[in-house]
């Protein structure tokens, strides 16, 4: 059973995390920044803390599996960030973002079920793609790309 410090302990975890990566998204000057990025990851780490309390609450009375909960977060996230996602004539916006969605709803699914080292790693993981590889990209195109290098 998840403690209750530990259930705030993993929100705010969730909360660092995504802001962290948001905060990228927000300076970049994309629509789903800061907040969103924090609501996607916070909403799916209580899906997750939800899933193991359901989990030990019905122990031995019935089967309940927290991987097919998480998977509905895994496929419901894809329509938020289809929605950052938009043609401008020969280019495509939003991928980036979307990804950025993608990727703090799985960091949210780590926190929630207590898998630190995968949630810390992935974060910084995304942060150096957000961050430094945007700086290479940069360098190697010369100017920031319309496509979806540029979200």
């Amino acid at each position: 059973m998840v403690s209750d410090r530990e259930v705030i302990l993993r929100l705010l975890l969730a909360v660092l995390f995504s802001g962290l990566i948001g905060l990228e998204r927000e300076v970049s000057g994309r629509a789903a920044g800061f907040r969103t990025h924090i609501l996607v990851c916070v909403g799916s780490t209580l899906v997750m803390l939800t899933a193991l309390h359901l989990m030990d609450q019905y122990k031995g009375v019935a089967s309940i599996d927290p991987g097919r909960i998480a998977a509905q977060v895994v496929s419901g996230i894809g329509f938020l960030g289809a929605g950052t996602i938009i043609q401008i004539r020969d280019s495509v916006r939003g991928l980036t973002t979307a990804a950025g969605l993608w990727s703090a709803a799985g960091i949210g699914l780590a926190v929630g079920s207590g898998f630190y080292v995968g949630a810390v790693a992935a974060t910084l993981i995304v942060l150096i793609v957000l961050y430094l590889l945007s700086q290479v990209e940069q360098k190697m195109v010369g100017t920031k790309r319309k496509d979806s290098g540029g979200n």
